[in-house]
């Protein structure tokens, strides 16, 4: 399968203004949410760890918006809050997770990232590298075997460091031979936690990776919006039309550290301040201004909006109830909520 530069852009998926604009929303809805975490990690008011996905939203946004909420498969990553905004999740599942609701989806057993509800299609996050790419070949070959996987995709991020782990391979080898309708978003950071790439692969591009599996391999810029939604929304076209796995490699930096506990001090300065260490949100401000896809004005209003709605889920999830472990049925959500039954969360 070659390997496709989708740039220039897509005329038709870029100059989607509705589509644009939802990514956006997303975009800067996550950010102003992973900010306010942060000040609430760096308060004491979170245990445990704060993973940011600041840098990487334009990314994760257009994949979330490109799926389709109520048919499609989605299966976050822990830098993935704009694709779980994107996807549907309300603010206060994350708001209830990080400060320990038990009004939360995981009742408050888990501090951070490791939620989902695979009632709409977004399993919990695992926290095994690549796991989430086996995880995803597998809920659609069950939905070929039960005669409903026409008309779906399956789509998760994973970091650079995941392609390097065995679940990576079983999981993409399985979607090839099968040619499950799989889009994989690579987030090349160039650091997996703190070992760059020159130290974790020997290909000159990771996107090579797609043509040894015989899938479909796409690179893109990152930290552009426009070309993220041009390459990100053919991918998904693809794998819903019946082209099999799509793999995207996307190009970007993580503008923080592995997490809020990691200052990145080993990122060197040239890279910090290279291309791909501009920020895809302001990139993205000026694409939409300068293509009369928004206005200033727009869009400072949309920061006012976004940050009271950050606050209002904030506030609300403060004063829930932690969970009593001498109340809780401590048993895995599956045993609780059979998948017989439409409450199972």
């Amino acid at each position: 399968m070659p390997h496709l530069d989708m740039q220039p852009y897509a005329d038709g998926v870029v100059m989607n203004r509705d589509f644009l604009r939802s990514v956006f929303h997303s975009m800067l809805r996550a950010r102003i949410l992973e900010n306010k975490l942060s000040s609430l990690y760096k308060a004491g008011k979170i245990v445990g760890g704060v993973y940011l996905g600041r840098g990487q939203e334009a990314v994760s946004a257009t994949l979330g918006t490109s799926l389709i909420q109520g048919t499609d498969f989605f299966a976050p990553l822990i830098r993935d809050q704009a694709g779980r905004t994107a996807f549907g999740e309300p603010l206060i599942d994350c708001t209830r997770t990080y400060l320990g609701s038990v009004e939360g989806p995981m009742r408050g057993r888990d501090g951070n990232i490791h939620r989902g509800r695979p009632s709409v299609g977004m399993p919990a996050m695992i926290s095994h590298l690549g796991a989430q790419v086996p995880l995803i070949a597998g809920m659609l070959f069950a939905k070929r075997l039960q005669g409903t996987l026409t008309g779906r995709v399956g789509a998760t991020c994973i970091g650079d460091g995941a392609t390097s782990t065995g679940a990576f391979h079983e999981g993409l080898n399985l979607a090839a031979v099968e040619r499950l309708p799989m889009v994989i978003v690579v987030g090349n950071n160039q650091f997996a936690y703190s070992t760059p790439n020159n130290r974790q692969f020997a290909c000159a591009d990771l996107v090579e990776k797609a043509r040894g599996y015989g899938v479909g391999g796409f690179s893109v810029d990152g930290t552009d919006l426009m070309a993220c939604a041009s390459v990100i929304g053919e991918a998904v076209r693809r794998a819903r039309d019946g082209g099999g796995p799509q793999m995207v490699v996307a190009r970007l930096l993580r503008l923080s550290g592995h997490g809020e506990h990691d200052d990145g001090s080993y990122v060197p300065a040239e890279i910090r301040g290279g291309h791909y260490g501009r920020d895809c949100i302001e990139v993205a401000m000026r694409q939409l201004v300068e293509n009369n896809l928004a206005t200033v004005e727009e869009i400072l209003a949309w920061q006012d909006q976004f940050a009271e709605e950050v606050q209002r889920a904030v506030a609300q999830a403060q004063q829930e109830d932690v969970p009593d472990p001498y109340q809780e049925i401590w048993t895995a959500l599956s045993t609780r909520f059979p998948l017989s039954q439409p409450n199972f969360q």
